[in-house]
């Protein structure tokens, strides 16, 4: 729990919490993570929360945000959904995690091997999933790439996972007047990074 109140979260400038995020993510890769004790996390949050940072994950399993930038209870908001892309309702939490609650940074978290990327590279069909996948299929036809496009390239694969994190930022910013306008005011940082699933390294982008 890094921010137990309003004050605290107020003195996070929106550069500080991304470097709490990178930083947090070099003590996970050396396996020095800050000591924690969960249930006094809660007993800390029980009247409130501060979060410093929205996060815009995948479902996968293996990409916990919590774990990976080493943060304990309260200090991020989550939003995960197969493929990390956004919608009106992600976008709506988005902005109260910002504007009412005082986030400082939306970090949009791609990574590779992403199975909803796979999908969508190999135009699946299944149920709701079909709708879903219709996310990030013009993400996939709008990725230059000579030669097999298919999921069965993971090269190809993971250069769509990076510009769905890219095109998901635009969208955020397109659809999103309030979270625009924070970002222009120098509230917020809107950025981007991809999760390595086989090493545990967060790369951001620039």
């Amino acid at each position: 729990m890094i921010a137990a109140n309003t004050d605290a979260q107020s003195k996070i400038s929106p550069q500080n919490a991304l470097d709490m995020l990178k930083e947090g993510n070099t003590r996970f890769l050396s396996n020095q993570q800050t000591e924690k004790s969960l249930l006094e996390e809660v007993e800390g949050t029980n009247a409130g929360q501060y979060p410093f940072a929205c996060i815009l994950g995948c479902i996968d399993s293996r990409v916990p945000a919590e774990l990976v930038f080493d943060t304990g209870i309260g200090d991020l908001f989550n939003a995960r959904v197969a493929g990390n892309f956004v919608n009106t309702d992600i976008l709506g939490s988005m902005e109260f995690a910002c504007k009412l609650a005082g986030a400082k940074v939306i970090l949009v978290l791609g990574h590779t091997q992403c199975g909803a990327v796979k999908g969508a590279c190999d135009d699946a069909k299944l149920g709701n999933l079909t709708d879903m996948l219709a996310n990030i299929t013009p993400v996939v036809a709008d990725t230059p790439y000579e030669g097999d496009r298919s999921s069965k390239n993971l090269t190809f694969v993971d250069m769509v996972a990076e510009n769905n994190v890219k095109a998901t930022i635009e969208k955020i910013k397109s659809d999103s007047a309030v979270l625009q306008e924070m970002e222009s005011n120098g509230d917020i940082i809107i950025a981007g990074a991809m999760y390595d699933v086989t090493s545990g390294k967060v790369s951001f982008m620039d």
